[in-house]
């Protein structure tokens, strides 16, 4: 029987493991030659693996307007024909981008744009309405974001979204957002065995809602695929506020860490990533992992982690032991944002 969560005071149910779809967007480009995609992909493939990951177990696929400008909302839609009723569809809105030139544009949080980009993201996909509608700005002052509540309360009475929410790390934020919209149901986060964040997930507790684990392998650290990436690849030009690689590389203080925590993840005969993703089963009955997934053999992989359940008490306890330490080591380690 496939592992299921609820998608927080939603009610929806939803497989305890969702499948990210900013990998198979193909390339986007910010104006200085900044990668924000993850190079080039095969759209067959990406169909293929959704089908996978459809009969496997996974119903949540998590989307964006921005992700390849708009071409994974268009694969997903492809792949989702004839099958959306079994699918619960996350995506984002407030990073603009230009669909022909591939070119991202800026942001926008205003009303108007969260409506307009919706409408696009309906025509890319083509469904009459999305799951779950997420704000895009992790950064975004929370009174422009409380600015939105109306706006998106309208568009859950409309029926084009059944509820909303936010993809943020900021505590503050995530709370001031659930504190004010009746339909927000789900905080989208960066989370992973790398990097815990106990303060979202406490709000995440405190007002029912999902925690939607955005990076859960650490965009590949966490996998035994791990290697140099090209130049089209967001890894390639790391941003800032990616800390795993360097110059296309694998950081070497955090393969440090995975190197140390390895046995402890793969104890019970499973793979690293399968690990990983039983620690983010384990870690909270609100978590829902939402690994990328290019391949059908990715897919696969991650997806067996439905059958395998949530890490061992004991491993997920050494784990935290083996954490602890190296937390406690001297400073110098970059920090996860």
């Amino acid at each position: 029987m496939t592992m299921t969560r609820t998608l927080g005071r939603s009610g929806i149910e939803v497989g305890a493991i969702g499948m990210g779809c900013w990998a198979i967007g193909g390339p986007l480009w910010g104006d200085d030659g900044q990668p924000f995609g993850w190079g080039e992909v095969a759209d067959d493939e990406s169909i293929a693996t959704i089908h996978e990951a459809l009969d496997l177990g996974v119903t949540l696929f998590d989307t964006a307007s921005n992700y390849g400008a708009g071409h994974s909302e268009r694969v997903l839609g492809r792949a989702l024909a004839g099958r959306r009723d079994r699918a619960v569809i996350t995506t984002k809105f407030g990073n603009r981008c230009d669909e022909a030139t591939r070119r991202a544009t800026g942001v926008d949080a205003s009303p108007a744009y969260a409506v307009a980009s919706l409408e696009g993201s309906l025509r890319r996909l083509g469904t009459d309405h999305v799951d779950l509608y997420l704000l895009h700005l992790n950064d975004l002052p929370a009174a422009a974001a409380l600015d939105l509540v109306d706006t998106l309360e309208g568009l859950v009475a409309q029926g084009k979204i059944r509820g909303y929410g936010w993809s943020t790390d900021h505590p503050a934020s995530a709370r001031a957002f659930a504190e004010a919209g009746p339909h927000c149901v789900a905080i989208e986060h960066d989370e992973s065995v790398l990097n815990d964040n106990p303060e979202v997930l406490a709000v995440c507790d405190a007002f029912e809602l999902a925690s939607l684990n955005r990076g859960p392998l650490a965009m590949g650290l966490l996998t035994a695929a791990t290697r140099t990436v090209g130049v089209d690849d967001v890894r390639g030009r790391a941003p800032e506020w990616l800390v795993w690689f360097r110059d296309g590389r694998p950081a070497p203080e955090w393969s440090a860490r995975v190197a140390a925590i390895r046995t402890a993840l793969t104890s019970d005969g499973r793979t690293l990533a399968q690990g990983a993703l039983g620690w983010l089963l384990a870690r909270s009955p609100r978590t829902v992992p939402i690994p990328g997934c290019r391949t059908v053999a990715q897919a696969r992989e991650n997806l067996a982690t439905l059958a395998l359940g949530p890490l061992p008490a004991d491993a997920f306890a050494e784990v935290e032991r083996l954490l602890a330490d190296l937390r406690a080591a001297p400073a110098g380690d970059a920090g996860a944002r």
